[in-house]
């Protein structure tokens, strides 16, 4: 049994997958998933897990290259913005419209679904390298 970090084999999978440019997408409870494109759903309630927790976690085993995000959640969730500019303050964050968004979406590897209830706690984590 694994001793540390991410646990979800589908989670830790994708993650060893990935390559430079390659994108996943942490997603709020209702963010669209588009055909094709795997989800692997965290939710187990409303809020939980929160976007804050997983986004924590998969950025914490990755190297992220850059962020992108709808610009829609700087003035319709502050809170959520904020943290997403803390945690990512030594990366780029790009925001683009909740549409464009959603179209980005069509490209990525996974879309992680957790609880969170929150407008456009939606974020697009770009792989970066380690070298």
């Amino acid at each position: 049994m694994k001793k540390h970090g991410i646990l979800n084999s589908h989670i830790a999978k994708l993650l060893a997958d990935l390559g430079h440019t390659d994108i996943i997408v942490i997603a709020d409870a209702g963010l669209p998933v588009p055909p094709g494109v795997p989800k692997i759903d965290l939710a187990l309630k409303l809020g939980t897990p929160s976007f804050k927790e997983v986004t924590r976690l998969v950025a914490e085993e990755i190297a992220v290259e850059k962020v992108t995000a709808a610009k829609e959640i700087e003035t319709a969730n502050p809170v959520q913005a904020d943290f997403l500019k803390e945690r990512f303050s030594d990366q780029p964050i790009e925001y683009i419209s909740h549409e464009a968004f959603k179209k980005a979406t069509n490209r990525a590897k996974a879309v992680i679904r957790t609880g969170e209830a929150t407008p456009y706690a939606n974020c697009i984590l770009h792989a970066g390298v380690i070298f």
